[in-house]
């Protein structure tokens, strides 16, 4: 009952939490006002670097969300040209994270990472068609337990300033892992192949438990 109230936070967060901690501090040697300004920015911090525990399937029928976020796009497209996929069909569901959902990332299947790549990149805003193209980026291309491609993109967006992987090159990753996270308002695409999709443009997903996809 005490972690689903006060999660876990991100390694990351820590620092950050510090810093609004101090700021909350001075700015109540000046006024109490100020200091209330400062402890909901503390206590934002906080949320945003959440880190709860999901509830995994497990199951190879299925793909989960590698994010937290708002379905807003469910397509067709090429594969990704920065990782040789480009004459390669997939299907694409991206979801854009707010500054107010959890922005650590999940890998949605069990399976190795044959390839991570980094591409610096524009702030634009994450939900625009071309931040998959302008914007910082990182690529973990990952062949599930059927011999699929499955590709998860992190996307900076206007307000995120880093890109946190937390994965390598040829890792064993079970379906719900954690791969990393980005900071202050992004986006994640999630490429694959041979499943069906299972949500829609506008539906809210949970990390590591919404099931995207189907066999």
């Amino acid at each position: 009952m005490f972690s689903k109230i006060f999660p876990k936070i991100h390694a990351e967060g820590y620092k950050f939490l510090v810093i609004a901690g101090i700021i909350t501090i001075i700015f109540y040697i000046f006024s109490n006002f100020l200091g209330l300004v400062g402890l909901v920015l503390s206590i934002w911090v906080y949320y945003f670097f959440r880190d709860p525990d999901r509830i995994i399937i497990n199951d190879d029928n299925y793909l989960v969300s590698p994010a937290d976020g708002e379905i807003i796009k469910v397509e067709e497209v090429d594969g990704p040209k920065e990782l040789g996929l480009e004459n390669k069909k997939f299907k694409k569901i991206s979801i854009f994270m707010n500054v107010f959902d959890c922005h650590v990332n999940r890998t949605p299947c069990s399976g190795k990472i044959e390839e991570i790549l980094y591409k610096p990149g524009k702030f634009l805003n994450a939900s625009l068609d071309k931040a998959s193209e302008d914007n910082e980026r990182n690529y973990y291309k990952i062949k599930d337990t059927n011999n699929n491609d499955i590709v998860v993109v992190q996307i900076a967006g206007l307000v995120a300033r880093r890109i946190v992987c937390e994965s390598n090159k040829d890792q064993d990753l079970k379906q719900g892992d954690r791969i990393g996270m980005i900071r202050f308002g992004s986006r994640a695409d999630i490429y694959y192949e041979n499943y069906e999709p299972l949500v829609k443009i506008g539906q809210t997903s949970t990390a590591g438990e919404t099931l995207l996809a189907k066999k």
